[in-house]
């Protein structure tokens, strides 16, 4: 760990790998505590997957990766509503339809972009090899989002809680939802380069579900995830470096490891102390 820190002081790429996880782990605990709650999680895999083909396009145009994803991934949470009100089909069906289609043909479309584009550094991302550029977007994309939690903060709580009495309030609950499927989409393209598509689900959820076990307050859920969030980053990132590994599936892994620590060990919810409390009752008969 002392070489580590040696390194990351010496070597800038380090830096950077550094920041933009430690960043991207403190959006996807915030916004990842939401989704969970709101039994979104589905819908958090649908736009990870589903800005796949936003991402390849931007490649083969030559254009940042932004535009195309952030655009894909609006396209795809109004396209699963539109489906899902207008048809019989439930919303798990339609996320489902839409996200599948959409990975599908961004795979595609990534396999014609191959020379442009490392298609296991969108898939798996590599933090090590982030750019400048790519810390940047995800420090303005980190304050924005956060912003925005904070000033919403009180019309994201009712409605995640309670739709009906938020409707009764006079807020606007499509709103409110199509706007957290904008920021989730935001969180997920500046994950790309550290965790990849297909893993950003992991860190939207994992984090946020260790918090759940800890505590029956939102506000103190959302800061214990993105604690979780950039623990498992930081320490994801330093596998990764010493072992030479994926950084993606290493901070999920992580991530994952302290989900089980909680998941035996939580006060309340572990597992452990629940059957230590249970065999206390029963002996006390």
């Amino acid at each position: 760990m002392v070489q580590f820190i040696n390194d990351i002081m010496q070597y800038e790429f380090l830096q950077k790998a550094l920041f933009t996880s430690v960043m991207v782990g403190i959006l996807c605990g915030v916004i990842g505590s939401f989704i969970i709650l709101r039994g979104m999680a589905l819908m958090g895999d649908a736009i990870s997957h589903a800005i796949l083909p936003g991402v390849a396009i931007s490649f083969m145009l030559g254009i940042n990766y932004f535009y195309g994803a952030v655009l894909m991934g609006v396209i795809t949470s109004l396209g699963i509503g539109f489906v899902t009100q207008n048809s019989r089909i439930k919303s798990d069906s339609s996320i489902g339809i839409v996200f599948s289609a959409f990975f599908a043909l961004g795979i595609l479309l990534l396999m014609k972009a191959q020379t442009a584009v490392d298609l296991s550094s969108i898939l798996f991302g590599n933090v090590l090899s982030v750019r400048s550029s790519d810390m940047w977007l995800t420090l303005g994309i980190g304050i924005f989002v956060l912003l925005i939690v904070f000033l919403f903060y009180k019309e994201l709580l009712i409605t995640t809680f309670d739709p009906v009495i938020s409707t009764s309030y006079g807020i606007p609950t499509k709103f409110v939802h199509y706007g957290l499927m904008v920021l989730l989409t935001l969180v997920t393209v500046a994950s790309l380069q550290t965790v990849g598509v297909i893993l950003v689900v992991a860190m939207l959820i994992t984090p946020a579900a260790t918090a759940y076990l800890l505590t029956n307050r939102l506000s103190i859920m959302i800061v214990l995830a993105a604690l979780f969030g950039s623990i498992s980053s930081v320490l994801g990132l330093y596998f990764s470096f010493k072992y030479n590994l994926t950084s993606g599936a290493v901070i999920v892994l992580v991530a994952t490891v302290i989900f089980l620590l909680a998941f035996l060990f939580s006060p309340q919810q572990g597992i452990v102390w629940r059957a230590l409390r249970t065999n206390k009752q029963r002996t006390s008969f």
